[in-house]
């Protein structure tokens, strides 16, 4: 127990009074959004003493605070003849209300004009807005007909035929593989243009709706190049210049990707790769100094693709409509072993002579390359119906016209029926069955096309008489443990197959020797970079008996 007294007294603290020096550390103290608001109730219990003392001033005095103006601004218009009572409240008027508004704007326009007479006379505002909307492209179109009111910026764009110029004629070159000059031209001619067979490629004129047509139904060429511009040349420079003159901004623009390729023939340039990239800087400069802006480089899929092509004097810039080669139809996936390239197998159609009534055998069929392009031709198929076209990612292209022309040309090709049977023969099964899902993918049933695995010294005839076109194995692909296969084939041939005509092509120039027969022609034709004979012979029994 502790020894100290307890008492029933209490404590009680009083606060010690606030001295002025305390008041001015406290105010120091505060900081921030408090101190703020504290300053604001200051200031409005100094405004409400002020209006006490004189109630008809209603102009803020220099010492208040800016934000409270436009409060006290509002509250004097308020109070301002002919305005709503709820416009003191800061409410929003109706479209009525607005002849008063205006009637009162123009009263305080008049009197701030009579108060200031230094200030010169300056127009009402109504009139420079009239003046303005009458100028005004957005408003340009009031006054015209319903169907003309459309604003420039939601109006339909021009026409593709009004902007590429469909009835401008273009010159076009179309390359193909070599040896297939002669037969490109002849289908070009019958696709209705004049066409001239020059070296690797024919040269023609032709519209804008016809070079979709050649990029669509040619079996033949690689590409379709149209050309832009060329002019002489004699450096680098001269090439950037004649890439820059060119209008560009025509065909694509920095929203597009761009690939250059570059290709020359006795040119006297020393880098081909230091002139390609001179045209490529001259392309860039042109659209970035149009268009402020340059495109992207994209080697693998370009949107835009131009060729610029070099001779011993002369430079010459083609825009590339057709993108990757005409070749890749589309429904090639599986691949056998060497194939031959689709408008080289419809080549060899075409220097063969076959008539696609006429029965066809392929007795070393591989992949099916050259019966389906026989079948598709039989049916007038286009071959590109299921690729697309580099010129379909160019600017002003009509999508829905050339989908609807593509459909219709689909729809009448379908319509036509094989009449002769195609046979295609081959030793390896998997062939077969990509053959089969080659097929399949060109829209080919085993109706229109038979693939059997078999011998091609074994195999009989479908027809009487009929064409045989075929690629068979030479090379590397000929087999080493049937050296006699040659002559062979070559006596089944003269056993079963009188009154055919007999088309192969080989990069052996002895195989008509080895095979004992006597070649009606010989073409010559590459094959990728091999150079190749499509040897020609007619099976006729009076000439190969015994």
């Amino acid at each position: 127990m502790s020894d100290e007294k307890k008492t029933g007294a209490t404590l009680t603290l009083k606060a010690r009074p606030v001295s002025k020096d305390d008041e001015a550390t406290t105010a120091r103290n505060r900081s921030g959004s408090r101190a703020r608001r504290v300053e604001q109730m200051a200031r409005q219990q100094g405004q409400e003493a002020n209006k006490a003392a004189s109630p008809t001033s209603a102009a803020p005095t220099p010492t208040e605070g800016r934000g409270q103006q436009p409060r006290i601004e509002r509250k004097a218009r308020a109070e301002q003849p002919g305005r709503p009572e709820r416009a003191a409240r800061g409410e929003r008027t109706e479209r009525s209300d607005r002849p008063a508004r205006q009637q009162d704007r123009g009263d305080r326009t008049e009197r701030s004009a009579s108060s200031r007479t230094d200030a010169p006379t300056r127009p009402a505002r109504t009139g420079q807005f009239e003046r303005a909307r009458d100028a005004s492209p957005r408003h340009a179109y009031a006054n015209r007909p319903d169907s003309a009111r459309t604003p420039p910026e939601r109006r339909a764009r021009p026409a593709t035929r009004q902007i590429l110029g469909y009835e401008t004629v273009f010159q076009v070159f179309t390359p193909c593989p070599q040896g297939l000059e002669a037969a490109l031209a002849e289908e070009l001619q019958a696709l209705g243009f004049e066409a001239q067979a020059g070296r690797a490629g024919c040269h023609l004129s032709a519209d804008w709706h016809g070079i979709q047509r050649i990029n669509l139904f040619s079996r033949l060429a690689t590409r379709v190049l149209v050309k832009l511009s060329s002019a002489p040349v004699q450096t680098e420079d001269d090439i950037l210049e004649l890439a820059r003159a060119t209008p560009w901004e025509r065909w694509f623009g920095p929203e597009h990707s761009l690939r250059v390729d570059t290709s020359a023939v006795r040119s006297p340039m020393k880098s081909l790769q230091y002139c390609n990239l001179r045209a490529k800087d001259g392309i860039c400069d042109r659209l970035r100094e149009r268009e402020g802006a340059r495109p992207d480089i994209d080697t693998v899929r370009p949107d835009a693709r131009v060729h610029l092509f070099l001779d011993e004097h002369s430079a010459t810039l083609y825009l590339d409509t057709s993108g990757e080669s005409l070749f890749k139809r589309g429904w090639r996936l599986d691949k056998g072993e060497a194939p031959i390239r689709e408008n080289l197998a419809a080549g060899m159609l075409a220097l063969s002579g076959w008539e696609t009534d006429q029965a066809l055998m392929d007795p070393f069929c591989g992949s099916g390359t050259i019966l389906i392009e026989a079948a598709w031709k039989a049916m007038g198929m286009p071959p590109g119906i299921m690729r697309p076209f580099a010129f379909e990612r160019l600017r002003h292209h009509d999508r829905q016209a050339w989908y609807a022309y593509k459909d219709q040309m689909r729809s009448q090709a379908r319509q036509n029926a094989l009449t002769a049977p195609l046979l295609g023969i081959e030793l390896n099964p998997d062939s077969v069955a990509a053959a089969r899902a080659n097929a399949s993918r060109a829209g080919l049933g085993s109706g229109q096309i038979q693939f059997r695995v078999g011998d091609a010294c074994e195999a009989l005839p479908p027809a009487e008489s009929g064409w045989i076109v075929t690629n068979p194995p030479y090379g590397e692909r000929l087999p080493t443990d049937d050296p006699e296969l040659w002559s062979r084939w070559a006596s089944h041939l003269k056993r079963h197959f009188s009154g055919w005509h007999v088309n192969a092509i080989s990069n052996d120039l002895q195989l008509p020797q080895r095979m004992r027969l006597q070649p009606k022609r010989r073409h010559p034709l590459y094959n990728g970079a091999l150079d190749c004979r499509l040897f020609s012979f007619d099976m006729v029994t009076e000439r190969y008996e015994g």
